[in-house]
């Protein structure tokens, strides 16, 4: 015990020594949350909060026009502009002024209403329920055709969301305007009400937690774990940089004349960057729950969950020490343990599920993602932030990352004990 607890000395002495390496361990995870919470919160705030610039040129004039401006207009989704100067507004939507422009064609309405009721009296006339003195031949009207300037830089996600949302407008008014054209053919009481236009089904959202008080995660939620999981993994940089010194500076040689075994010399390491991981795990919640709301960024909720967070960031911090213990005893010199170290992080972050979500991955990235101890950690993180599952169902995960530790560390000791070996 008291040869680990020099090895830990040694390794703190080591760390107070570069202040300005331990402002960069603790102070750059946490710009990088605050980055990043910053410009994803708009992909997460309501859409009260974030209206979208659109521009509509209304060439109609008309019912069916009126209807779709007034529903623009109430959606919480669209700051609305108008125009009467189509080529004026494209040049606008292809400057980035705004993210769409909507043009209502000519004689949309009154187009729209002669094919509805030519269609409806045509109808109507197969069953003999309308007087013989009503045409009933069908006339040819032209489509009509809305056109939909987006923004170049619009992202394709939106596009088909606007798109989908303006077809199922419009094929609204169509179908309201065939009831009334019934309604009008059939009972001369306008007032009286035949067919319930009224939507039959709807969608809500819900979150699949029992609880009342269950949250909707917002993007505080989401950051604050994938960003920590990607600050405590790049601990392997300062670590496996450290054992290359040491090595170069001719301290493991020193080492090698003391009766103390590189598993010792490993141990008082793992001890001391574990420390670190929880130091600045703990700096990230405490950014999430004081200084986020100062920025106008949702606060962490941590209530409850201390215990299980803190036991997460546990195994996860052995998972980047195991990892920064093998490439710190396989590297012979800082550029071999810099740039693998932050490449391989990198990696791990990206198959872990840290930049992008795994179910938008390939199936085969899918599959791979399930090999990287940041999908495991980031998977505990989330069922303890977003899910609150209880301790028995964070259990896989935490024994991933253990194992994870225990064979990295094993392997880096045969390799030393393989390449020292007399």
């Amino acid at each position: 015990m008291r040869k680990l607890t020099a090895s830990a000395y040694k390794e703190v002495v080591l760390l107070t020594r570069d202040l300005g390496g331990l402002a960069v361990l603790f102070l750059m995870p946490l710009l990088l949350v605050i980055t990043i919470t910053l410009i994803q919160d708009s992909s997460f705030k309501t859409i009260k909060q974030n209206k979208i610039p659109i521009v509509l040129v209304d060439n109609d004039r008309g019912e069916v026009s009126q209807t779709i401006l007034e529903n623009l207009r109430s959606s919480k989704m669209f700051k609305l502009a108008e125009s009467t100067d189509e080529q004026e507004v494209q040049q606008q939507v292809q400057n980035g002024q705004y993210q769409l422009a909507i043009v209502i064609p000519k004689n949309l309405s009154s187009d729209l209403n002669q094919k509805v009721s030519d269609n409806v009296n045509g109808i109507l006339a197969q069953f003999g329920a309308i007087e013989d003195s009503i045409p009933t031949t069908i006339k040819t009207v032209e489509s009509k055709e809305v056109k939909l300037y987006f923004d170049p830089a619009t992202q394709f996600s939106f596009r088909n969301s606007i798109k989908s949302g303006i077809d199922q407008m419009v094929s609204k008014i169509e179908t309201q305007s065939i009831y009334k054209a019934f309604q009008e053919q059939i009972t001369d009481d306008p007032t009286e009400k035949i067919f319930d236009t009224e939507p039959f089904i709807t969608f809500t959202e819900i979150v699949p937690n029992a609880e009342e008080d269950a949250l909707i995660p917002n993007s505080t939620q989401h950051n604050i774990p994938a960003w920590t999981l990607f600050a405590i993994f790049f601990i392997i940089l300062p670590l496996s940089i450290n054992m290359v010194n040491e090595k170069n500076q001719g301290t493991f040689v020193r080492l090698r004349t003391h009766p103390v075994s590189y598993a010792i010399v490993l141990g008082g390491k793992a001890l001391v960057f574990l420390v670190v991981s929880l130091i600045q795990f703990t700096l990230m919640l405490l950014v999430g729950i004081y200084l986020f709301p100062l920025l106008g960024l949702p606060q962490l909720d941590v209530s409850d969950r201390l215990p299980l967070l803190f036991l997460v960031a546990f195994f996860v911090g052995l998972a980047a020490v195991g990892l920064g213990l093998l490439v710190g005893t396989i590297a012979k010199s800082q550029e071999q343990s810099a740039p693998f170290g932050a490449t391989l992080v990198v990696i791990l972050a990206a198959i872990g599920g840290v930049w992008v979500p795994v179910f938008a991955m390939p199936k085969f990235m899918q599959t791979l993602s399930g090999l990287s101890p940041m999908n495991w950690g980031l998977s505990a993180f989330y069922d303890v932030f977003l899910r609150n599952v209880p301790l028995k169902e964070l259990v896989p995960e935490i024994t991933l990352l253990l194992l994870f530790f225990v064979v990295t560390t094993a392997l880096a000791i045969a390799y030393y004990n393989k390449k020292n070996a007399v």
